[in-house]
């Protein structure tokens, strides 16, 4: 009898071990440091939506949501949360190389221009002979010519002040400058962390509502994981998705996974950044005609156009190459209802 209780329990270890063999770890890195924009990530490693297939995903903070493009294709990590516009600009010159995005999940633009409201800027066209704070090389600050192209501003008469990113708000607080070229959801929590009121005493232009329609963060993978394993994609953009739909439903039990991450995080000031992401960046006319993780081709293809444009890139990549609904769960899984609670 024990030889067999015995036996049985060798087989039942067997088995374990067999089954933790075959999980699939996935090097993942965020687009910054922990967010509660992030939370969809740690919820579905928290509720065991990885696991379920057969997945171990390794969440490791990120150096920008560019760079998340850069460590992907340094074969350092294999999928992270990062800028679509990142993959346009590498895969025109290494479309081999270059990531692709498989979920998206900003459908709006964060890209901003903030100047107070006491600044005398009421219009796009005040920012003509006025100084402007931006952190080189950012896409905020790079894709000003075209900003001011389209929308027929006299770019010469705009100064830019080069300046670190965490100097802009101190900055314009002090008035040092009388804008700054920025990142809506990190520009709105530094100024407010800086106790300002961002809806109050701020003016806010977006990109997006001139004329510079772009897609932003999301899921991206490695090509040779898109290769070597699509069954692994497949199961970690569902995993994602199911974390999406459960904390725009429920942020504080986004918000519990984020802080088991990371608790050193302020979770009172993260939980309105990662509202701030869905009222701002994800549910938008075009999410909800479509569901949350996809793109309109057309408006891809646009996108592309503008990046081109920016970054006076020899080759437009086709959208194919930059974006693949080939992984996404089916139209009515990604039924995304965000609810403010």
């Amino acid at each position: 009898m024990l030889a067999r209780v015995s036996a049985a329990l060798l087989g039942v270890a067997l088995f374990a071990g067999t089954a933790s063999a075959q999980e699939t770890t996935i090097k993942f890195t965020l687009g910054w440091k922990t967010q509660g924009s992030d939370a969809a990530f740690f919820y579905a490693k928290d509720h065991g939506f990885f696991k379920e297939e057969g997945l171990n995903v390794v969440i490791d903070q990120g150096e920008g949501s560019g760079a998340t493009v850069t460590r992907i294709m340094s074969g350092a990590y294999d999928a992270g949360f990062g800028d679509v516009n990142a993959i346009i600009q590498n895969a025109s010159t290494k479309p081999q190389e270059a990531p692709v995005m498989v979920y998206q999940i900003w459908n709006q633009p964060p890209f901003a221009i903030v100047t107070k409201k006491t600044s005398g800027i009421n219009t796009i066209k005040d920012f003509e002979g006025r100084t402007l704070g931006g952190a080189q090389g950012t896409p905020t600050t790079r894709l000003l010519p075209v900003f001011a192209n389209k929308n027929k501003l006299e770019g010469e008469k705009i100064k830019i002040s080069n300046m670190a990113p965490n100097l802009q708000e101190p900055m314009l607080i002090k008035g040092d400058i009388d804008a700054a070229l920025v990142f809506n959801i990190t520009s709105y929590f530094n100024l407010m962390l800086n106790r300002q009121d961002p809806d109050k005493d701020y003016k806010w232009f977006s990109f997006g509502d001139y004329g510079l329609d772009l897609y932003s963060n999301g899921l991206m993978v490695s090509r040779k994981l898109i290769a070597s394993n699509p069954k692994a994609v497949a199961g970690l953009v569902r995993a994602v998705n199911k974390g999406m739909i459960a904390i725009a439903k429920d942020q504080n039990a986004g918000m519990k996974s984020a802080v088991n991450y990371d608790n050193l995080i302020n979770a009172d000031v993260e939980k309105r950044r990662l509202q701030f992401s869905f009222d701002r960046l994800i549910v938008s006319p075009e999410m909800k005609e479509i569901g949350v993780g996809d793109v309109k081709d057309d408006r891809m293809a646009r996108a592309i156009g503008i990046i081109v444009e920016g970054y006076q890139l020899a080759r437009a990549p086709a959208p194919s190459e930059i974006f693949s609904r080939e992984f996404l769960p089916p139209r009515a899984e990604r039924e995304l209802v965000y609810t403010a609670n």
